[in-house]
């Protein structure tokens, strides 16, 4: 269930409809499982938002998408690939080596993980790329850009969605390269953004985020 905050988005009565119906005629699986499609959102109402992290889509391999951008259910056996990015760069800009793959503990802090299709099919990344999933996003980020927050926004779709819908002034932004295997060494890594997060969240009189 949408918390309460999100639920009132054009999208969930003029568009969602429609999404579901092709979600359900679909011939084979599509991740994250039902129950997760819009975990980030349920973990993370508009109010708590501090952070705003823009992913692209789930990932495609069966059991890897939760519904959090870049988050690995826990005992996953396969690759880390992004995550495994994330991790690294997190432990030279904070000392903090991190295990724990699913990221639900950072949504409850006021990390908003968000992909910007929120389904895939099995095996076919952006198969849901243009089902209308682009509405729910604008919406979402229309709605956080009413006050500052810290964006990361990784990656050239990602900071063309940021320059379309988040421009509120006083937002944070930390724009680098993807921390994906092919472009994470193309600025991603000693960018710092969970120390520089942090720092500005300090500096407006909240709490740092617990990274690890």
């Amino acid at each position: 269930m949408i918390r309460e905050g999100w639920s009132g988005l054009p999208f969930f009565a003029k568009d969602w409809p429609g999404i579901e119906a092709q979600l359900a005629a679909e011939p084979g699986p599509v991740y994250p499982p039902k129950d997760r499609i819009f975990a980030a959102l349920d973990i993370c109402p508009p109010e708590a938002v501090r952070v705003v992290i823009l992913g692209q889509d789930p990932y495609h391999t069966k059991g890897k998408a939760d519904g959090l951008a870049f988050s690995i259910p826990s005992g996953f056996p396969g690759r880390l690939d992004s995550l495994g990015n994330i991790f690294k760069e997190l432990q030279a800009d904070l000392g903090v080596t991190r295990t724990r793959t699913d990221l639900d503990d950072w949504a409850r802090q006021g990390v908003l993980l968000l992909n910007t299709a929120l389904t895939v099919r099995e095996g076919e990344a952006q198969s849901h790329k243009k089902i209308g999933w682009e509405k729910l996003v604008a919406e979402v980020l229309a709605e956080i850009d009413r006050s500052p927050r810290a964006c990361l926004l990784w990656g050239g779709p990602a900071q063309k969605l940021g320059s379309r819908h988040l421009t509120n002034p006083g937002h944070l932004r930390v724009e680098t390269a993807h921390p994906s295997p092919l472009s994470g060494h193309r600025g991603f890594f000693g960018s710092r953004p969970f120390s520089r997060v942090n720092g500005w969240l300090v500096a407006q009189g909240g709490t740092p985020i617990d990274w690890g």
